[in-house]
């Protein structure tokens, strides 16, 4: 696709936002855009890091729209560059090692749970802008980062019995309540406040998946993905974008991906009805409920550890 080159080129001689240029002549090649604890944070990992997201950036209709879009994205991934940064130094600190095994073994691991071969899989993640270089680099931040989380979260996240319990009932009651249709959920989703980087990848996933669904696949996609089902729903009862879509669809259709706070979800629509419920029971979902609300505590722990690391260093931006 050659977008990197074409890209940056052309937000050079669009913008003039201060991100390589010093006049109308003079492409700055490399230079500081943040220090965090003395650590420097460099422009050309900050162009290599939007690259990927650039075209989506550029598909507005006005040059000053694509400039603001732009500018926006930049912000955003230096701001994920100094939350790295951040999280690299705290394991340093904390003595946290990722080994080349370790990211051979989780690369291995997606690769299986793609199903596709090595070619393709290699073939889907330069399809997302990443060189393997660059892939194996962010498996190893992606470790690093859960390692740090894990061994900070232990002992502060429970999640019991008892509370996933209290988490289905809630969905059986509000389910059984006057029922209008039976659907399933997909969600591709996206932690509180996500950053320009993790909506794009979220919102690549899901398209990605979509492409391939039919409702032949779609509980093995709900397998894979961590699907689950929202059994009877009454009208009021969901997000009204949600809502929307499943009235749109005939039974057995599934929905283009939908975004709102929670992330991207693709729907099935099982059935409309007016009767008795179809939840599932609660062995058939139990672990997948734990495991959404076990993302969602791990995720609330992440956010207040940054806040607290950003709290305790000495940042300073030149973006």
């Amino acid at each position: 696709m050659r977008i990197r080159s074409l890209i940056a080129g052309l937000l050079l001689a669009l913008l003039g936002i201060g991100i390589g240029v010093r006049d109308a002549h003079a492409d700055v090649i490399e230079r500081v855009v943040a220090i965090v604890n003395d650590e420097a944070v460099f422009l050309s990992d900050l162009r290599r890091r939007a690259a990927p997201f650039l075209p989506r950036a550029m598909e507005a209709s006005t040059d000053e729209e694509r400039a603001g879009r732009v500018r926006q994205l930049y912000t955003e991934v230096l701001n994920l560059l100094i939350d790295e940064t951040l999280i690299a130094q705290a394991a340093t600190h904390a003595q946290i090692h990722v080994t080349n095994a370790d990211v051979e073994n989780a690369i291995s691991n997606v690769k299986r749970q793609s199903q596709l071969s090595e070619t393709d899989f290699w073939a889907a993640v330069g399809q997302q802008g990443f060189t393997e270089a660059q892939y194996r680099e962010d498996v190893r931040r992606q470790l690093v980062r859960l390692r740090l989380l894990n061994q900070r979260a232990r002992g502060r996240v429970n999640i019991t019995e008892t509370d996933v319990r209290q988490m289905y009932d809630t969905q059986v009651r509000i389910a059984r309540a006057h029922a209008t249709f039976v659907a399933a959920d997909i969600l591709f989703a996206l932690p509180p406040h996500p950053t320009a980087t993790q909506v794009a990848t979220a919102r690549h996933e899901a398209e990605t998946l979509r492409a391939s669904l039919d409702t032949d696949n779609y509980d093995d996609a709900m397998t894979e993905h961590n699907g689950i089902e929202l059994g009877e729903l009454q009208q009021g009862q969901l997000d009204p974008s949600l809502e929307q879509a499943l009235l749109a669809l005939d039974e057995g259709g599934i929905s283009t991906p939908i975004q709102n706070a929670a992330g991207f979800h693709i729907l099935l629509l099982r059935g409309r009805s007016a009767g008795a419920s179809q939840i599932p029971e609660y062995d058939s979902v139990r672990e997948q409920i734990q495991r959404r609300m076990m993302e969602e505590a791990m995720g609330r722990q992440e956010s207040i550890y940054l806040q607290e690391l950003r709290h305790d260093a000495v940042i300073t931006r030149h973006l």
